[in-house]
């Protein structure tokens, strides 16, 4: 099979010419490797294969009993851990930390056939909206390697939109599917809270900000792989009710009703919001008045700058408590020489963070979840950009040595001030993306739909959220506007055309 045809189909398509013996999971290998090598090196979207691992495993596969038997993908290098294998979320720190058991998410990918050919590049901690580590440099975007694929996902987001593989282990604590989506010309999905496998001792990632699931360039890839990881599991903090029906089938139903849809382009931190991403809206809004829906602006009902500071608040927690476990594990004290600037700072912040102050923040997570339930009332879908402008350029968010400098003040600081720094230190970055956090921190379903491309040529995505459950819904949409003239997907003009 030659890298064209490889990179002319999704996953079920791959899953389906292994299914009738048109092709061979070694082949599907050797057509993934071979594009690695053609364009890895312009990108850095992978930072490790296993190629003789990959081997092995491919012959174990069963076509047939396993929806995506043979399919090779990426993980990404947080959270989503391989047995033996190096993970290092990264950072400097783990650079030699090999995982000691497969993560459940990893072990439910397997299960469905699909072949691990290696991990994928991602911020130190998955903490930014750009992939960017000095571990292991930055990845580039496939439009235009001058930019970013987005973060923390954007190696992921770059091996997909490239070809390398047809969809990529992924995973989203503010945004970090749906951002590298919309930069990338991709499809991303984040489910409702709860919905896919976690764990065991990590069901609370981020305090349920957090979840696991994957970039695709098709809607039914997303749709068949919800099919198969959706799960109760028993030792997870958060559960979210098995959908009865089959998101992949169901995307072909047709709605019975007329929608009630809101929308804005307000960003919700105040910060300005770029025309091309208001044309992006206004694009799927008459889309969807055309199709006879009923469609109003209303403005967020939530306090974006309130749930920033909630956010950045547990942020701070978490990497204060992670800090500690690794200097409990290595027996010495970690310095801001051991990390990256942002995770000293927030390491520091989360020092003089009270538990009541932590608990009080996440309440606020409560009511904004309640607004929102109140809002979905009335409305089924809830429609903002994904990012408020364009991917920026590589090296454009990155601190230099002035601001470096500014921000190891935090320890002198009190708490008060040390927040507000915090915000300051993470302005620029939210600036481009004010919209996605939203959903993470009241635990609903979101997707990222690929409908416009800018005068320069850069994809940019519109954002998509439904009550808590709903992924069908989501899911029918997708369906409806990738078969639609807005969508944009890998069809517009990249620098690596599949």
């Amino acid at each position: 099979m030659s890298s064209f045809s490889y990179t002319s189909y999704d996953a079920i398509g791959l899953a389906e010419l292994v299914r009738s013996r048109e092709v061979s999971p070694v082949e599907l290998l050797e057509a993934a490797y071979a594009r690695l090598e053609e364009v890895n090196p312009q990108l850095n979207a992978v930072i490790r294969t296993y190629e003789t691992r990959a081997r092995e495993e491919a012959g174990y596969v069963r076509p047939g009993e396993q929806p995506f038997a043979g399919v090779p993908l990426l993980l990404k290098d947080i959270s989503q851990s391989l047995e033996g294998e190096i993970l290092t979320s990264g950072s400097r720190l783990l650079k030699d930390h090999r995982a000691l058991r497969n993560s459940n998410f990893v072990s439910r990918l397997r299960d469905a056939g699909f072949v691990i050919i290696g991990h994928t590049n991602t911020p130190e901690f998955g903490l930014k909206n750009i992939t960017e580590p000095r571990l292991h440099g930055p990845s580039r975007n496939p439009w235009n390697t001058n930019h970013s694929p987005g973060g923390s996902s954007g190696g992921a987001a770059a091996a997909v939109a490239s070809g390398i593989v047809p969809m990529a282990g992924a995973s989203d604590g503010g945004g970090s599917i749906r951002i590298p989506a919309s930069f990338s010309g991709l499809f991303g999905l984040k489910p409702t809270r709860g919905r896919t496998p976690v764990g065991p001792g990590v069901g609370r990632q981020w305090q349920g900000a957090s979840i696991d699931f994957a970039l695709s360039r098709t809607v039914r890839d997303s749709a068949a792989l919800l099919d198969t990881l959706q799960v109760i599991q028993p030792e997870a903090a958060f559960h979210a009710p098995l959908f009865p029906g089959s998101y992949l089938a169901d995307m072909n139903y047709p709605h019975q009703r007329k929608l009630r849809i809101a929308y804005t382009t307000n960003s919700p931190v105040g910060t300005p919001v770029s025309e091309d991403a208001k044309e992006a809206v206004y694009k799927l809004v008459r889309w969807l008045e055309e199709q006879g829906h009923h469609v109003e602006e209303k403005l967020s009902p939530v306090n974006g700058v309130r749930l920033m500071e909630n956010y950045y608040m547990m942020n701070s927690g978490e990497m204060a408590a992670m800090i500690s476990s690794m200097e409990h594990a290595m027996g010495r004290s970690l310095t801001s020489s051991d990390m990256e600037i942002e995770s000293w700072v927030l390491a520091e912040a989360g020092k003089k963070v009270s538990a009541a102050e932590f608990v009080h923040s996440l309440a606020e997570w409560d009511v904004a979840a309640a607004q929102m339930s109140t809002l979905f009332e009335r409305y089924d879908f809830y429609i903002t950009p994904v990012n408020a402008f364009p991917a920026p350029k590589v090296g454009e968010l990155t601190p230099h040595e002035e601001q470096i400098q500014h921000l190891m003040q935090i320890s002198e600081l009190d708490k008060v001030h040390q927040q507000q720094l915090i915000y300051e230190m993470f302005e620029p970055s939210l600036t481009y993306t004010p919209f996605t956090q939203l959903a993470n921190l009241t635990g609903q379903p979101a997707i990222s739909v690929p409908l416009h491309l800018t005068a320069d040529g850069l994809p940019m995505g519109v954002q998509v959220m439904a009550t808590k459950g709903r992924e069908d819904w989501l899911l029918h949409l997708a369906g409806q506007l990738e078969a639609s003239e807005l969508w944009i997907g890998m069809n517009g003009n990249p620098l690596f055309p599949l």
